[in-house]
Formats: C-alpha cells, structure tokens, sequence
C-alpha cells in the first residue's frame, strides 16, 4: 500500500491535515515528519508496538534511548525531572534546535528511556507544524532523525522516497528552514554537558557555562 503523502503549508497548517495525522498517530502509525532541525521520523510516545516498528526502521536497538518533542517548558516539566537551572536555561534556549537530556519521569515508558540512566532526550522545535501536531495529539512524539546512515546526506525527495515504503503517512511542506541536526545537552546534574555541537551552539555557549 503506497504511503499517503499530505502536504501541509508550514506557516498556515491545514487544521483537517494535522488532525488526520494527529488520528493516525494515536491509532499507531508511523510517520515521516518535518521539524526545525530536518526531517523525523515519528510515533505516540507511549504506543509500544509504534515504537518497535520505528527501531526496526531506523535499525536502533532498545537499548538506545528515543528523543520526544514537546510543545512547550511546561510540558518538558511533565515528561522529566527538570532542576530550577535546567529551567532557567531551557527557558532561554526553547524552541530551538537543542535535545535536553533529562531524568525521565515516570509519564515517560520504559521502552523510550535510557534503560540504564532513566533518561530520555527532550525537544521543543522552533516549528509550527510539529508544535501544532503535539497540541492536537495531546501528547508528545518521538522524533528521530530520518537518515538510513548517521552521516547520509539525502534530498529532500530522497528521503521521502526511501522511507514511503516504511512509513504510514508522510507529511510534507511548501517550505523548508532546516537548520541542522541539534545541539545536544545533558543536564542531568547541575554542570550541563554538551554531548554533540549542533545548530544553535553559540546561543548555548552565551547561555550556559560548560564544564
């Protein structure tokens, strides 16, 4: 069965558009889905069987821990043990392309975290579209880089052609601003390490001090 393919404008997003998605994502789809930082691959955070397809896609093992976008600083407070540090710097830094990894709380499963740290990585994208799919879903989405290789580089055509065959409903956009994969940050204790330099690293360098 050929994947659906929506085209939805990225500034003025089709209300009926982002509620099919939204339905099909809590009926347990996968998709492919545009973010600030690239196209992701996506799923209800709490559906298991959505998330094994999606390792099984992305060939990632459960012992890797998935990273979910939220809407917002108070729904990140929901899904994670946020320190009054992390919250003054999240605050700073949202939306944008940063990965917070936090201590889970236990609003997020067991299948999605780190299963030795109780972790998980945590994102508010600077991106209307995927805010607005989390605030019609009501609960947050996993978002994992869509790239067959760590170090592939695809078109934009590309990457929709790899994965339709794999995916339930691929949502594209009249417009594109990537910027880059995120700048990821673990702030699990109050001396916030960088774990990779992405986009966005110079704003995290004037708002945080490392190590």
């Amino acid at each position: 069965m050929p994947v659906e393919v929506l085209n939805i404008h990225h500034k003025t997003p089709e209300l009926r558009k982002i509620e099919k998605v939204a339905t099909a994502l809590t009926n347990g789809a996968v998709i492919l889905y545009p973010t600030d930082t690239g196209f992701s691959l996506g799923c209800e955070l709490s559906n298991k069987e959505a998330i094994a397809r999606l390792r099984l896609i992305r060939k990632l093992p459960e012992s890797k821990a998935l990273t979910f976008i939220c809407d917002s600083l108070s729904n990140i407070a929901d899904f994670a043990k946020v320190s009054n540090s992390a919250y003054k710097t999240i605050k700073r830094l949202i939306p944008g392309p940063y990965t917070f990894v936090l201590e889970a709380s236990k609003q997020v499963p067991k299948f999605a975290q780190d299963p030795k740290r109780k972790t998980a990585g945590i994102r508010v994208p600077n991106h209307d579209l995927s805010r607005l799919l989390i605030k019609y879903m009501g609960s947050p989405i996993i978002s994992i880089s869509a790239k067959p290789e760590p170090d592939a580089v695809l078109t934009y055509d590309e990457v929709i052609s790899y994965y339709s065959s794999m995916v339930d409903i691929a949502v594209v956009s009249d417009e594109y601003n990537f910027t880059g994969e995120s700048t990821v940050l673990d702030m699990t204790t109050d001396e916030f390490k960088i774990i990779r330099t992405g986009a966005g690293i110079d704003l995290v360098n004037e708002v945080v001090e490392i190590l």
